[in-house]
Parts: structure tokens; sequence; C-alpha cells
């Protein structure tokens, strides 16, 4: 039997992390993010959201349940790498098709296991994420330090152009398998039982979103036009949608200039919802700002309250920038949501027009269904529209 191959991890602060290599043989630089979730390991590797980042999970066994071609949330994973304590050596799940190891090898992206993610994710909450360096391949510590200290900065950087899609289509008429929904599977119809009898046309600007919450727009009665996310305000009009999707992604909201004209020039016209980096790009449009965070939220489990309701929810996040709620106050828009650790706003809604977002991810679902009523709202914003009643 072979020894273990050797890897490493080089923070920008000079930080050294050694371990175990698994995935693909390379050299990735990143930043150095740390993810709370208990499960869910394949949706995260393949969330679009963290594109350009090396994502460390602190659960510490990972990869127990291996891969399968049904969870994917993009067509491949898009993280830089991946960081582990444990990588589980038995797989055992009558549902997977592949080890963790082999899928990050057949996407050439690298791992790291046997580190001490513990020591690592306290790091990074006290000195905030990190510029990083991956390597599964002979390199020295300080190669691997420079390496990390010259990647590109996460603020300023736009991800979005890496991972939107590149021409509008219907969901689910492109690729029947990528449209697969256990409560919505393939040949089923618009007219399914649960689905309301109307449906309502939405254009979704595609910033780097995920499979889920299209395939959740869908199973509340919307039919889904998804749109690249450099489209114009004349090409959303030419399909006349009953409202508009902005949805999550990565990278730096503040440097998505085109998008926050296109949104700005359309939302007077049209219900719009937002989600995760959807919300940040509908504080731009509306005159606002943001900011970046120390260590981000990521996770399955973070609290939100809701300042209307008083209702507080669970949710699923993945993000490193939030808006600045003074911000707000001269486009319109009032703060409906706070996040209850660290009181950074959640959710925005607008005093006059048919606007509202979440800072969250209301198709991740670890309530289970806390945030479902959010897809209703929308739909009833729509309904209300079409009525004439706003």
């Amino acid at each position: 039997m072979s020894s273990p191959k050797p890897a490493v991890l080089a923070l920008e602060d000079g930080s050294i992390f050694r371990g175990r290599a698994f995935g693909a043989d390379a050299t990735i630089a990143g930043e150095c993010v740390f993810n709370t979730s208990m499960t869910g390991y394949q949706e995260i590797l393949t969330d679009p959201s963290y594109f350009g980042q090396i994502v460390t999970m602190t659960t510490p066994m990972i990869g127990n349940y291996g891969v399968n071609d049904e969870d994917s949330e993009a067509d491949a994973p898009k993280c830089a790498g991946f960081v582990v304590r444990e990588l589980s050596p038995v797989v055992s799940n009558w549902r997977s098709q592949s080890t963790l190891d082999d899928y990050l090898r057949k996407y050439c992206i690298p791992g790291i296991s046997e580190i001490d993610t513990r020591s690592l994710t306290k790091k990074l909450r006290v000195d905030g994420a990190m510029k990083s360096c991956l390597s599964t391949l002979p390199i020295s510590d300080e190669e691997a330090v420079a390496k990390a200290r010259n990647w590109q900065d996460m603020a300023g950087s736009d991800y979005v152009k890496e991972v939107t899609c590149k021409e509008p289509y219907i969901w689910g008429d492109e690729d029947p398998a990528r449209f697969n929904d256990p409560y919505f599977p393939v040949g089923t119809t618009m007219n399914a039982p649960g689905i309301p009898e109307k449906h309502f046309k939405v254009a979704a600007f595609d910033l780097g979103a995920k499979y889920t919450i299209f395939r959740k727009l869908v199973r509340h009665g919307f039919e889904v036009q998804v749109f690249p996310a450099s489209a114009s305000a004349e090409q959303i009009r030419e399909y006349n949608p009953d409202g508009l999707f902005l949805s999550n992604g990565p990278g730096d909201p503040a440097a998505l200039d085109y998008v926050h004209q296109t949104v700005m020039n359309l939302i007077p016209d049209y219900p719009t919802f937002g989600i995760c980096l959807g919300h940040q790009m509908l504080t731009h449009a509306l005159g606002g700002s943001t900011f970046k965070l120390k260590f981000g939220h990521r996770g399955g489990n973070q609290p939100v309250k809701n300042i209307e309701t008083e209702l507080v929810s669970i949710t699923a996040q993945n993000h490193g920038f939030a808006t600045d709620p003074k911000s707000l106050e001269k486009g319109g828009a009032m703060v409906t949501e706070i996040n209850l650790n660290d009181k950074t706003v959640e959710g925005l809604r607008h005093k006059e027009l048919p606007i509202f977002s979440v800072q969250y991810h209301p198709e991740a679902a670890p309530g289970p269904n806390d945030a479902d009523p959010l897809f209703v709202d929308f739909y009833q914003l729509i309904e209300k529209r079409k009525a004439g009643k706003i």
C-alpha cells in the first residue's frame, strides 16, 4: 500500500497547515473560508457562489455518503479547493455513485485532509478570511505563501462573468436532467398537484444560480426564463415577464456596475425578488452600498429574525459581503430582517415598489421549510400587480 501523499495549505499571514492530499494533483490559490454545515458537502462544492474560494468544512468527517448525479447545484464543482479534518475511508449510501476523492480528481480540484480545521477556523474568525494557497504537489513553504499573497483580492473581483450562463434559456427545456426535482420530476407538467393553476413568467438573472432555486420557482408556479448576467434591459423587456428574479452568485457585489444599471432600469416596472448576491444587486440598484464582512456567513444554521413579524428562521447562507443599512434610506428601502449573530442586514423591502430580497438562500431549506413563504409572497406580489392592486 502506497503512503499518503502530502499536501499543504498556506495562508497570506505565513501560517502553514500540513496534511494529506486527495482529489486532483494541483496547486491553486483562492480565499480561504469556512462552512459550518453538518451535511451537504456536494451542494457546497457545486454552489457557484464559492467560485474562487478554498472551502474549509468545520464538521470533522466529510465524504461518508459519497457523491451522486442528482445533488449537484451546477454542472461541475465551482470552488477552488477543499479542506477537511478527516476524509471518510468508507462511502456508505444507496444513492452514492462515486467517492469524494474521485469526484474532485475528475474536476481537477485539490483537497487536503488531516489538518486541524478547528485551529484554522478559529484563525479565520479572529483574523478574517484570507488569501491562501492549497497544493497537493511538491512545493516549498515560501513558494506557497508567495502564491497566496499574490492572489487577487476577492474585494473588487467580478466572478459572476465566470459562472453565469452564456445564452438565455427556459429552465427545464434545454437539459431535462438538470431539471430533476424529487417533488416535480422530469415529465410532469406545470399542472401537477400542488402547482398553482395560474403560471407567471419570471425573467431570472443567472448571477451564479444554484439549480435548486429554479426548481423551487417552478414548484411555486413560475415559468423561468434564465438570462445571463450581461443581459440588457431591452432583452428582458422583449421576453415580457411578469416579474424579475435575481439569483445568488460569487465575488464582490460592488464590482458589477453593469448589473446594477440593468436592474435599476427594470425594477420600476416589475415585481422583483432577489436572494444573496441578488439582494446585494438590489441594494446597489436602489443607491445603497455593500461592505466586506470579516469572515462571512457560510453554513446551514444561521438564525435570522424578521423585525416586522418577530419570527426567527434558521437559514442557509453563503456570502462574504453585506448591505450597509444606512445606505438604503435614500433609495426608499427598509430593512426587514437581521442576522441574530451580528445584526447585519438579511432582508429588505421597498416602501412603495413591489420589491423585496433576502441575503440568505431560501431554496436550501435547512428549516426545512422556514423560507418557503418567500416564494408564495413573490407569487402573490405578481398576482396583485396583474390585478392592478399595486
